[in-house]
Order: structure tokens, then C-alpha cells, then sequence
């Protein structure tokens, strides 16, 4: 009889379910992608149901369930908190408090209630694991090495915002760790809430904003806000922050330092906060490397594998890898708080029965294709009860009818197979255009995204013709490294000394021959596609290569700016109407959106959807 072990994340953002049968992953999904709730904090009971379903059991089958963190240790550091911060935090501490007291010291008592509430057998009592051991199992058990450095970057934890931990075999050992507040995540947060971005949502922004911008700040965020030691800790000026107080990320010591007030959110962008986003992502990566030469020294290891919310920064991470620090560099794509339940549950599973995914080469993520899939009689039966209209393709006949499709101009939602866990979509439940059309990048952010302009697109590349349209060291199957174009599809005015305009007026500018992917500094957000990864989305970039002979597409996540990626052919097809695109995908079913009937909605869909 197989032995489960069920993950969970809950209750501060991104909550997600994962499963795990002896070492491997079977089934994970965050619960946003069900209640449509970008971040959604709640109990993961649809993404649980999920996971149960997918592997056919009940929870009364299960082997353990584990909770991403300690809430008594989380507790202790919440009020030594507020503590520290005196009167100032007095007001954010007197609403928190009662939650804390009513129910969040003792959350695994109410984990137990949700979960018999589900009503699919009687759960084992759910046991705790460790925030930032979440995070480095969910990096190091699945990854392709047998030992490794593990590092973990985040906000916070219960206490700690950074560790060091040393992967051999089954077993995961800390070997060093900085506290709160003294974090990496803060500091980075900070500067997007003062740039006028959502802090846990914005971060991305602030990255993608960064390359416009000139680091004139640098040397201001060193000697004021960061102390950087040689031996790769640091430590925060807590006199310009104020998130340990509970209400805001910065005050006036913070805007008197920087010169000017906090941008307010959806207010016009200037200059200067490229050149903050420039500055704080240079820090950032300043930081990153003195800890990833840390963890090498402190381990033995020269490969790496990481997580928490600052390993998503890719920037950072394409910096790492190009160092010569580290040899090889693993990052688990669902980084973030909702990979957490998938560290909870592999680690308890791999160190009793070990990682066979090892036995066969690669990682043990099966291409982060982790969540629901639908066959394609479901999505033929959805189609044919709302009377869409659609035809069928068998086979190849898919891909290059696609390929066609996108060759003329079209952008495609792109919808197959099972969808993906973390926050990039690879294939599976995409929006896929050409990259080699100049008006792309625009036409996808205002028409079908309804997002900033600045913002750019990735590639996806197949893996084995990467190096010719990339400087890249090793595959990204994740999108998780950034690499800048090669010279040999720049344009001339990028072989230039000094290279293009990187102001915000110049997004428009044309950089290389793929100028949809082409970031203003002629970087990209790379994704490498494989047969093995996702057969379905390398067979379609075959299918255009052969048309076109470019083994690129534009590849960005299935939904609109605030919408979590969508999950069901509903979704799909709600955001296919909602928007600009021009061809619909439904595994073996294409959809024209002039063939379409009518579509109308009872309300503005753009009321009803928060901004990120």
C-alpha cells in the first residue's frame, strides 16, 4: 500500500496543498487558482480535495499531514516584534493580537477542523514543520543533486529570514540562519511599497522596472540601510524602517533619506523610481552572491539549489549563475510561501523513503505540471453545452495549424495538459504570440494584460537552440534565470557602444530580432523547453520553428493583471472573450474569436478584479 504524505500552506498568502507518495510528487495546486482570489490566504480545501482526487484516496489514507510552519514560534517573534517597536506599534499590534489569541498560536487545531470538514475520511493530527525548512526542502529534495548548498531568502519566517542549509542524500542539516528583522525580502519589499507597488505582489514589477533605471542609489542603500560583511551577512538600519511596527513598510526617515514621498500606487512613474529599482536590485544581488559564496564555503558544495520569495528574483538568480561561484544552480519553481506545503510534505516523505526521481535523471518536478489537467471529452462537452464554436485537430495537425495561426500575427491562449504550480506559466496555461513582432509586446500588455507597459515578456526557446538567441549557462526550465540576448540577433544600434536608450520613453525601441522578449537592457526572462518537460508546448514551438524557422515564442501566464492564471476551460474561455486575443486552445479544440457568439457580462469584469 503507498504511503501519502499531505503539505499544507494556509493562512498569510498563497495557500496551496501539495502530496508526496514516497519521495515523489504527485499533485500540488494553490488554492487561488480555485476560488480565483489572487494570493488567496484561506485554508486550502479545493486544492486538498485536488490532491486527493488526482491520487484517488481518501484522508483517512494519509501517511501525515504537515504544516508549512511553527505558530508558537511565529507567535514569540510576532510579539518580541512589537515589543521592540514600543508605543509606534501598539495600534498594529491591539488588531492582530486577538487573532493571534483566539486561533493562531493553536492553527493546527484549526487545520484539523478544516480538514474534517472536508468529509473525506479522518485525517492523521496535523504536525508542524518549520518555515525556512519548508522552503529549503521544497529546494533541495526535489532537485537533480544528490548533495548540495541549500539557501533560502525570504521576508520572514517565524523568526528567521535567511538560512544555510547543507542537502546529502535524504537528510537536510541547518548550518547557519540571520533573524528577523534583519532581511533581505524586507528591504526589497520596502522599496516596492515606496515605489508605489503592492509589498508580496509588486516585487516583480520592481525587478522589471530595475533595467530602465541607473543604480545612482546604490552607494546611499549601502551606507544607510544595509551593512553587507565580507563573511556574507548583513544587517538593516532599523532606524528607516517601520514594517517591524506592523502598518507600513516606510515612513518619513525613509522618504527624507531618498528625497521625496512614497509614490502613490497607479501615479505616474518617473525616472527616479527606475533609478530606486535600479539601485535596491543591485544590492540585492550584491547581497545574494556574498550568501551563495557563504553557503559554497560553509558546505563543501559547489552546486546550489534555493527558495523563498527572493529566489523568484531572477535577475539576481542569472547574476548567480554567471558568477563562477557556484557550478550548477537549481531553483524551485514554486518558490514562494505556496512551495512551502509542497517542503512540508516531501520532507517527511524523502527522508523515510528517499528520492527516486534521482534514479532517473533531472529534477523530481515533472516540469511544475502539477495541478488539474482536462481530458479533452470534458473540454469538448463544456464547448458543445454553451454552443462555442470550435474545431478539432488530431496530432501534428494541432501544432502546425497553431503555428499558423501565430506566424499571421495571432496571439493564442494556450491551454493544455495539467496546469502549473508556482507563479510562472509554462506551457500549460499560457498566452503565446510571436516574438519577432515589434508591436507584440505593446499590443499584449494594453489589449489582452491591461498591465504597465514598462513590464516585458519571456521567451520560451527550445532547449537545444537556447544558446544561439541566449547567453545562458545551463537550461531554465522554470523561467527562473534571466540572460541577455546574443549578439548574434541584436540589433545595430544594441552592438553599439553604450547600447539603446534604456529610459522609459524607449520601451518601444527595437533591440534585437525578437523585440517582444527583448528587455531594455537586451535581457530576457528565459524558459528552455524540452520533449520531457512539456511535450504538448515543444512540439508546438517545433511546429512554428518549421514555418518560421525561429524556435522562440512570446510566452506569458493565461490571465489578465490581478486574475490568478486560470485553472478550468471556463476560465479560459471567459479571459479569451474579456480580452485581445485572437485564437483560443483547448487541448485538441481551437476556437476563432470571430466565430464566437455574443459575448456579454452582467457587470465591468475590471470592477470585479483587484489590481495587483
Amino acid at each position: 500500500m503507498s504511503v501519502y504524505t499531505l503539505g499544507i500552506s494556509a493562512y498569510y498568502h498563497d495557500s496551496a496543498a501539495a502530496l508526496v507518495r514516497e519521495g515523489i510528487v504527485v499533485a500540488a495546486a494553490q488554492q487561488e487558482r480555485f476560488t480565483r482570489v489572487r494570493h488567496d490566504p484561506s485554508f486550502p480545501n479545493h486544492a486538498i480535495e485536488y490532491c486527493l482526487d488526482h491520487a484517488g484516496i481518501s484522508l483517512s489514507e494519509l501517511d501525515a499531514v504537515v504544516y508549512y510552519e511553527d505558530p508558537r514560534l511565529k507567535f514569540e517573534r510576532v510579539v518580541s516584534s512589537f515589543a521592540s517597536a514600543g508605543p509606534r506599534g501598539l495600534r498594529a499590534f491591539s488588531v492582530v493580537l486577538p487573532e493571534w489569541l483566539s486561533w493562531k498560536r493553536d492553527v493546527l487545531d484549526r487545520v484539523d477542523a478544516e480538514l474534517k470538514a472536508i468529509g473525506r475520511g479522518a485525517a492523521p493530527r496535523a504536525v508542524a514543520s518549520q518555515h525556512h525548512r519548508s522552503h529549503a526542502a521544497s529546494a533541495f529534495y526535489p532537485s537533480p543533486f544528490e548533495n548540495a548548498a541549500v539557501l533560502t531568502i525570504d521576508g520572514v519566517g517565524e523568526k528567521q529570514t535567511t538560512t544555510i542549509w547543507h542537502g546529502r542524500g535524504n537528510s537536510l542539516e541547518l548550518v547557519n540562519s540571520i533573524s528577523y528583522p534583519h532581511s533581505v525580502g524586507m528591504l526589497y519589499s520596502a522599496f516596492t511599497y515606496y515605489c508605489g507597488f503592492k509589498v508580496d505582489s509588486g516585487e516583480y514589477k520592481l525587478m522589471g522596472l530595475a533595467p530602465y533605471g541607473e543604480p545612482r542609489y546604490a552607494d546611499l542603500i549601502r551606507r544607510e540601510l544595509v551593512n553587507i560583511r565580507p563573511d556574507g551577512s548583513f544587517t538593516l538600519n532599523m532606524k528607516y524602517f517601520e514594517f517591524h511596527q506592523g502598518s507600513r513598510m516606510v515612513g518619513r526617515a525613509f522618504e527624507k533619506l531618498f528625497g521625496a514621498a512614497t509614490r502613490d500606487p497607479e501615479s505616474e512613474l518617473a525616472q527616479r523610481h527606475c533609478d530606486l529599482a535600479a539601485s535596491v536590485q543591485v544590492v540585492t544581488e550584491e547581497i545574494v552572491l556574498g550568501l551563495a559564496r557563504a553557503a559554497v564555503e560553509q558546505t563543501g558544495e559547489r552546486s546550489i539549489v534555493m527558495a523563498g520569495g527572493v529566489a523568484l528574483n531572477c535577475v539576481a538568480n542569472g547574476v548567480l549563475s554567471r558568477s563562477g561561484i557556484v557550478d550548477q544552480l537549481w531553483v524551485q519553481p514554486a518558490a514562494g510561501d505556496a512551495g512551502c506545503a509542497l517542503g512540508a510534505a516531501i520532507d517527511h516523505s524523502a527522508r523515510a523513503h528517499g528520492r527516486p526521481h534521482l534514479a532517473a535523471g533531472g529534477d523530481g518536478m515533472s516540469g511544475a505540471l502539477l495541478g488539474p489537467g482536462f481530458s479533452d471529452a470534458e473540454i469538448e462537452q463544456f464547448l458543445t453545452d454553451n454552443g462555442y464554436v470550435f474545431q478539432t485537430y488530431p496530432g501534428d495537425k494541432l501544432h502546425h495549424d497553431v503555428a499558423s495561426h501565430l506566424a499571421d500575427g495571432a496571439v493564442v491562449g494556450w491551454f493544455q495538459g495539467r496546469m502549473e504550480f508556482g507563479p510562472r506559466a509554462l506551457g500549460a496555461r499560457s498566452i503565446i504570440g510571436d516574438p519577432r513582432d515589434q508591436d507584440m509586446q505593446k499590443r499584449m500588455n494594453l489589449k489582452i494584460k491591461f498591465r504597465e507597459s514598462f513590464r516585458p515578456f519571456a521567451p520560451a526557446v527550445l532547449a537545444e537552440d537556447a544558446q544561439g538567441y541566449f547567453d545562458l549557462t545551463g537550461d531554465s526550465p522554470y523561467m527562473l534565470v534571466v540572460a541577455e540576448v546574443a549578439d548574434g540577433i541584436r540589433s545595430g544600434a544594441a552592438l553599439r557602444p553604450g547600447g539603446p536608450s534604456r529610459s522609459l520613453g524607449s520601451v518601444n525601441e527595437t533591440r534585437s530580432e525578437l523585440p517582444a522578449i527583448t528587455h531594455v537592457d537586451l535581457s530576457a526572462r528565459v524558459q528552455t523547453v524540452t520533449e520531457r518537460d512539456n511535450a504538448p508546448f515543444s512540439r508546438l514551438l517545433r511546429a512554428f520553428k518549421a514555418s518560421t524557422g525561429c524556435p522562440v515564442l512570446v510566452n506569458t501566464s493565461f490571465n489578465v493583471r490581478g486574475e490568478p492564471i486560470v485553472h478550468t476551460p471556463e476560465d479560459a474561455y471567459r479571459c479569451f472573450m474579456r480580452t485581445g486575443m485572437d485564437v483560443l486552445v483547448l487541448g485538441s479544440h481551437v476556437l476563432r474569436k470571430d466565430d464566437q457568439p455574443p459575448f456579454a457580462e452582467a457587470i465591468d469584469w475590471r470592477d470585479e478584479i483587484p489590481l495587483d
